[in-house]
């Protein structure tokens, strides 16, 4: 354990300064989180404006609906809140400064987590937590003990998920530097295809996005174990409960394509 602490010790560091600087100005800090979480509020709001033309969704109430919301949002959030500032990478690129990240003795993968955290954004996993909650009271579940773990387990490896998006997609900018439009389209894109039931989409499209780039399993599959319903699209029930075991493929999918596109950059030349 105490090789461990001595390997976290320099991003334990750094994190800290990141928080300590950003929160220097506490009513500035204040009003940002403040914002940050009501920002995502809007997401609700448009949730409740579409069931305001029609009682379901593909089948499924505004309730349910909302559970499958709030998964996805409070494990996007969460995978914002960790990894999201892998953003950056194309900036670091353009600029050189992942030259002097390589240059020291730590993780670049590590390091570029904890430089740029956002503690803002804890504001928006608050707001995402708390539609969670709300949807897990009123759904009226037959609460049993896996299906308590599931409703821990699964927003976490969710964010897991999401996480292995954003690094994905970190590790295709060492090949396309301005391509950060294209990973938004799976980050951003992604989490509001998990917030709706997937069989609100199309066939093809919903079964692509679904079920081969995996985003069903963020929301839409693990709300379908905590309810108890059936697939309309007829997928086993057992592979409702298969989200923890998805992302951790998803982990080391998103692992080996970042160490190959660190072991592909050649330095910008500066």
């Amino acid at each position: 354990m105490a090789d461990v602490a001595d390997v976290l010790a320099p991003y334990r560091r750094l994190l800290v300064a990141q928080i300590r600087s950003q929160t220097q100005y506490r009513l500035s800090f204040a009003v940002d989180l403040a914002l940050n979480a009501t920002i995502t509020v809007i997401d609700v709001f448009v949730l409740l404006a579409v069931f305001r033309v029609t009682p379901e969704l593909a089948g499924f109430g505004l309730i349910e609906t909302l559970l499958i919301a709030g998964l996805a949002q409070v494990a996007f959030q969460l995978a914002d809140l960790a990894v999201g500032n892998l953003e950056r990478v194309p900036f670091y690129l353009r600029t050189g400064l992942l030259d002097a990240v390589l240059l020291r003795p730590l993780s670049a993968f590590g390091q570029l987590v904890v430089l740029d955290f956002m503690p803002r954004r804890v504001g928006r996993v608050v707001q995402g937590a708390v539609t969670y909650g709300v949807a897990l009271v009123l759904s009226g579940i037959d609460w049993t003990v896996p299906r308590v773990l599931l409703a821990i387990v699964a927003p976490i490896a969710g964010a897991v998920c999401y996480g292995a998006i954003f690094t994905a997609g970190a590790a295709t900018m060492f090949w396309l530097v301005e391509g950060g439009e294209v990973v938004n389209a799976f980050t951003y894109g992604g989490r509001d295809f998990a917030s709706y039931p997937t069989p609100v989409y199309g066939p093809w499209f919903g079964r692509l996005l679904g079920f081969v780039l995996g985003l069903a399993f963020v929301g839409y599959l693990p709300a379908l174990a905590l309810l108890g319903r059936a697939d309309p699209l007829g997928t086993p029930g057992w592979l409702h409960w298969c989200t923890p075991v998805v992302s951790v493929v998803w982990a080391l999918v998103a692992a080996s394509a970042w160490r190959v596109g660190v072991r592909h950059y050649q330095s910008t030349g500066s």
